[in-house]
């Protein structure tokens, strides 16, 4: 045998070489994948009727695997933060063919090939997510200690209480963030009565309360079969990926399908509200209610924003504010499409002294776009902006899963991503003007700003 430091030498340089690997390599995929075109998706379910969607993608030895569940933060309940603590906690201990590892067993077992692990928890699902190489003998490593964190989480109580601290430590340093502050006060109050209202971190004092119990009876409500979403890309033929999305996900029980969500109810008039910071700049948020993900005004409302604040410097929002009036380094607009209707949503950064004029021209802005929409010489720049800079989105195995991820959760179709660049083309002006009038109102909109009125 080997001695310790001359095994931990070889297990070093083995994980920089693959590290390397995962560093490079990317940038040979990207002249592998020519367009949207080149995506076949294909569809099948396991045994237990968990959804699979795949992609054969060849150029490059790596595998990347998500599964994804209906267990974000709207299914929070009266438990605010469980979903994310749950989700955080499956890789910090987990059963494996009899053995109990631990977290630092896990880490271990990840690190020694070189793989990537990962996980979250939005608003609306969480997801684990690995990242390998397809040599048989890592991949299996990879795949079976993802497959123990999905089907076999132990909940360690101390690593619990270890886990509990650091959240808590880090509601700290959230009060310290304005941008922070200013999202979660926007959220509670555009979302009042509704799960979107609520952090995904949760809250100080439902920290403390969440038990083992808790986030066990969570992890078996909602981490099963009917809530689930595998989504494979990588150098795997068909027969291979299916043995490895039933090795994953395949034991998961059928369990029940989570409960639809609430709608989201129209603001009926505009609002403001203050928080007092001690900063020099004052965060500012402004918007309402905007679209879900299956909203038929998606692609329109897509372009319509790319022209009024999603596209930089060259946006009307970034030309007023920043361009012509210097109030602000950056500002923006979004739409940010969820399960139920996400937030349209206006920001920037300004000086406390400028807060005011900085508001006024953000809402005459928008006014402005919403009763006369975009010029033909706008519309066709944003075209060739978001059609020629697509394939970019999707020039990496990595990059695929995650759209994958998005059409699977959401349901799109599968001939998405080929379809992008044909309904962005069919956009007119005319069906923006049409669109913003009848989903955006400037006179009801939610304002939020965060800095200090004392200078």
């Amino acid at each position: 045998m080997l001695p310790l430091n001359k095994k931990a030498l070889i297990i070093y340089v083995f994980v920089i070489i693959t590290a390397l690997v995962f560093i490079f390599l990317p940038e040979t995929a990207s002249k592998e994948i020519k367009s949207s075109k080149d995506v076949d998706i294909q569809e099948w379910q396991t045994s237990n009727g968990v959804r699979v969607l795949y992609v054969y993608a060849p150029e490059l030895p790596m595998l990347d695997i998500q599964a994804v569940f209906d267990a974000g933060s709207v299914r929070d309940a009266t438990q605010p933060g469980v979903a994310k603590l749950t989700n955080g906690m499956l890789s910090h201990g987990a059963k494996l063919e009899g053995e109990t590892l631990t977290v630092d067993d896990i880490a271990e077992r990840f690190e020694s090939i070189g793989a990537r692990y990962g996980a979250s928890a939005s608003k609306d699902s969480a997801e684990i997510s690995l990242r390998t190489l397809t040599d048989e003998k890592w991949m299996a490593k990879a795949v079976s200690t993802m497959q123990a964190i999905i089907n076999a989480p132990s909940f360690d109580t101390k690593e619990l209480e270890r886990v509990r601290k650091q959240r808590l430590i880090s509601f700290e340093g959230r009060k310290q963030s304005p941008g922070t502050l200013a999202s979660e006060s926007f959220y509670k109050k555009l979302y009042e009565g509704h799960p979107y209202a609520i952090p995904s971190i949760g809250t100080e004092e439902s920290i403390k309360k969440l038990s083992r119990d808790d986030l066990l009876n969570f992890y078996k409500k909602y981490y099963v079969a009917k809530n689930a979403l595998v989504t494979i890309v990588g150098d795997v033929d068909k027969e291979k990926a299916a043995a490895l999305a039933e090795q994953i996900v395949g034991k998961l029980p059928q369990g029940e399908k989570a409960e639809s969500l609430s709608v989201v109810n129209e603001l009926q008039q505009a609002s403001s509200t203050h928080l007092e910071f001690p900063s020099t700049q004052t965060h500012i948020l402004m918007g309402q209610p905007g679209i879900h993900r299956k909203d038929e005004d998606y692609f329109t409302l897509y372009v319509a924003n790319h022209i009024l604040g999603g596209s930089g410097f060259g946006s009307r929002i970034m030309q007023e504010i920043r361009e012509k009036r210097g109030l602000a380094y950056s500002s923006y607009s979004y739409f940010a499409p969820m399960l139920k209707r996400g937030p349209f949503i206006m920001g920037m950064q300004t000086s406390n002294k400028q807060t005011d004029e900085a508001i006024k021209v953000l809402k005459e802005t928008l006014a402005e776009f919403v009763s006369n929409g975009p010029t033909e010489k706008e519309l066709l720049h944003s075209k060739k902006n978001i059609t020629g800079g697509f394939p970019l989105r999707i020039d990496s195995n990595s990059d695929i899963s995650n759209y994958l991820a998005v059409i699977g959760f959401y349901n799109l179709p599968l001939s998405y991503l080929k379809d992008f660049n044909q309904r962005i083309e069919a956009i007119t002006v005319e069906q923006i003007k049409e669109a913003v009038k009848r989903r955006i109102d400037p006179d009801k909109m939610l304002t939020v700003t965060v800095g200090s009125r004392n200078e």
